[in-house]
């Protein structure tokens, strides 16, 4: 058995005396894609951002690639550097043009030289389909080409793991379709991710495994086709009933 690229042990954290997460036990494994879904307020954002130690747990564990996220003695620059994350806001630098918004992380972190990290842009612009938009500044973009160069900015930094906090819902609907195909496009090629978001499509397109969680718990667990189709748990059928229907 493959050994988790991130293990959750025991996790919990409260936020003024509402529990956030409560005892989560949780693995992700190299190339997999993890489909996080649930009410507002389960607990999905909160549970993605501890991973990177955005958010510190109450008590508990985090453990990426056998390091421990959580130990203040961590080098979190060094986790951050290996984990990208795309907000549900785009968080572009509106001063930066496209070409400048992928590069500087690369740059300024990693000691890229400007020649390496401008082709590596390029690369990524063609992997997004926006290969003309080098030069562009992001308020010439819509927001799913902001979403799709945010993106190329997360992989600019060469990735083990994506963690995707609702990218599609700042979105006009015609433009959640651009996005998804993106990452459906890295989930073909071995990326590993973790996703929360209402799209089941995707869920159903991408998802090696699914979990529901619900007042920040993780309720139930499955692939796509068991968590959709077959649910065991009543909150989680119920939950399906109002968002597939």
């Amino acid at each position: 058995m493959t050994e988790p690229l991130v293990r959750i042990e025991q996790a919990r954290k409260s936020f003024n005396k509402v529990h956030a997460l409560r005892s989560v036990n949780l693995s992700i494994y190299p190339g997999e894609v993890l489909f996080i879904i649930g009410p507002s307020g389960s607990g999905k954002s909160t549970l993605l951002r501890t991973i990177n130690r955005l958010e510190m747990l109450d008590s508990g564990s985090v453990w990426f690639d056998g390091i421990d996220v959580m130990d203040h003695k961590t080098d979190i620059r060094h986790i951050r550097e290996q984990i990208g994350m795309v907000f549900q806001a785009f968080h572009l630098y509106p001063h930066l043009r496209v070409l400048d918004n992928i590069t500087l992380a690369p740059r300024v972190v990693k000691k890229v030289t400007a020649e390496q990290a401008r082709l590596k842009a390029q690369q990524l612009l063609e992997k997004i389909h926006l290969p003309d938009k080098i030069h562009a500044w992001p308020e010439q973009l819509s927001g799913g080409q902001k979403q799709r160069v945010a993106i190329a900015r997360a992989l600019a930094m060469e990735p083990r793991l994506l963690l995707f906090d609702e990218p599609t819902s700042a979105l006009d609907p015609e433009m959640v379709k651009e996005v998804l195909d993106v990452m459906l496009d890295l989930a073909r090629e071995g990326m590993t991710m973790a996703v929360v978001s209402h799209e089941m499509g995707f869920a159903k397109a991408a998802a090696h495994r699914v979990i529901f969680m619900d007042e920040g718990e993780i309720v139930e667990e499955g692939s796509p086709d068991q968590i959709f189709n077959r649910p065991q748990n009543p909150r989680t059928e119920k939950f399906l009933q109002h968002v597939l229907h």
